[in-house]
């Protein structure tokens, strides 16, 4: 660790929590969990008791070494934290989550995606080094060839069941002040998906897409630059997806570029009706974000109204809110099917490559010589038949598993115990299990995410 006061300060708040974890004891009782004001998560867990850690002080940058190339990061700092300390020294993470309030530790222990990923990967290719509180209140420096690299290689995808991350080493990027944007309109998805795989492949420094219909998708290739002869903005007035089909050439400022996807929460703002000009004004900037929207759609997760309403239409609901990453080869596969059986519009594409061949990041298996392409799509599927609890949930897993492909774990889902451990490796954790948390502290993964224990 590089010494400095944020280093030294570090060590202090290490210090206090190691006190504080034997002062409270870390033994039989209730399963830990965190202490979080906030949260990514898009499903919920049955009531009970909990051992609340509370790790809200580890929330810094530490330091940030434009010339190696690194940022030395506390597993609790969000990335708008993590992205203003990095771009003052002329850089940022090598991937960027879309969200502002997504945690460094969080972006680890889950999946974090941008679009990046086509050259660096997920959020944990980018990981030199992790320290991990374990469930018994041990705290393990993890790299990718010390004595404890099976927990760097399993942590990613863990969900909190193998420990947190309270320090992580991530891998940056140059960059300059200004990003050019390329909107290039497809009508056909085998022609889509060549040129987001040829996009892939070539020199852009970003590449995602939108699909808004079956004949409607755009690809979006950004590149960084010097210079721009304007840049948008889209925090208050202007809506960022909505430009994609109007501007076949757009510039921002890198930092508007990197959260041009939160103001709306992609397009999810247009649920509690922000993209009306009235309303949003109504808004104000300072509430246009995903802070915003996710305080109000746990609002209404507790008190049904979206659900009320749509019983009063005589319409039966469920929401599908998922990511998925599936082979190039069967990208059109899975579009025919999300567009005939499930029709939620619009998809988020994002094309994600495992940047070296010896990263076996065992709880989220890709084929190191793969392009995958993330499905990310997010609404509430209205149907005037009734369906059991999961039906449209459990159509896209089985999807997933049956093209060769693998699904996020931050939302519902509803896999068999069998379908689960051979998805997701298992044996693997079970070996980790063992070896980091013998006394079953902590939940495991499959009660966790599934059976929402």
């Amino acid at each position: 660790m590089i010494p400095g006061s944020e280093a030294r300060a570090h060590e202090a708040r290490r210090s206090r929590l190691l006190d504080a974890l034997r002062e409270s004891g870390t033994g039989s009782g209730a399963p830990i969990a965190l202490a979080k004001r906030t949260s990514n998560l898009f499903r919920d867990r049955e009531a009970g008791a909990r051992r609340r850690i509370d790790l809200g002080e580890f929330d810094h940058v530490i330091d940030v070494d434009a010339a190696r190339g690194t940022v030395e990061v506390e597993g609790m700092a969000t990335y708008e934290t993590l992205v203003d300390a990095t771009l003052a020294r002329g850089v940022m993470p090598a991937v960027v989550p879309q969200l502002k309030t997504i945690t460094a530790g969080g972006a680890v222990a889950g999946v974090g995606i941008e679009a990046s990923s086509m050259r660096h990967g997920l959020v944990h290719h980018t990981m030199l080094e992790l320290d991990v509180l374990l469930p018994d209140g041990r705290i393990v420096q993890c790299t990718p060839d010390n004595e404890h690299r099976d927990l760097f290689f399993g942590l990613p995808n863990s969900y909190g069941s193998l420990g947190y991350a309270l320090r992580l080493v991530l891998r940056t990027q140059p960059v300059l002040p200004f990003v050019r944007v390329e909107h290039i309109a497809w009508e056909h998805p085998s022609e889509f998906f060549g040129a987001l795989a040829e996009a892939a492949q070539g020199d852009a420094d970003f590449v995602d897409a939108v699909v808004f219909g079956s004949r409607s998708m755009v690809l979006n290739v950004a590149r960084f630059e010097q210079a721009a002869p304007w840049a948008s903005n889209y925090e208050f007035e202007r809506i960022y997806y909505r430009s994609l089909l109007e501007m076949p050439v757009d510039h921002l400022a890198v930092r508007d570029y990197l959260w041009r996807w939160d103001t709306d929460w992609f397009w999810c703002s247009r649920n509690f009706a922000a993209q009306n000009p009235l309303v949003r004004r109504l808004f104000g900037r300072s509430h246009l974000n995903s802070r915003t929207y996710t305080r109000l759609m746990r609002m209404n997760a507790r008190w049904g109204l979206t659900r009320r309403l749509s019983a009063l239409r005589g319409m039966h609901t469920e929401s599908v809110i998922q990511d998925v990453d599936i082979p190039i080869g069967r990208a059109r596969d899975f579009l025919a099917f999300l567009l005939r059986d499930i029709g939620i519009l619009p998809v988020w594409i994002c094309p994600v490559r495992v940047p070296q061949p010896g990263a076996a990041f065992v709880l989220y298996p890709l084929d190191a010589g793969t392009l995958y392409v993330n499905f990310g799509f997010w609404d509430v599927v209205e149907r005037r038949d009734a369906y059991e609890a999961g039906h449209f949930n459990r159509l896209v897993e089985q999807e997933a598993l049956r093209l060769g492909g693998i699904k996020s774990l931050y939302s519902d889902s509803f896999f068999t115990r069998e379908e689960f451990d051979r998805a997701y490796g298992m044996a693997a954790y079970e070996a980790l299990k063992q070896r980091y948390d013998p006394e079953g502290r902590a939940p495991r993964l499959y009660e966790k995410c599934v059976l929402k224990r």
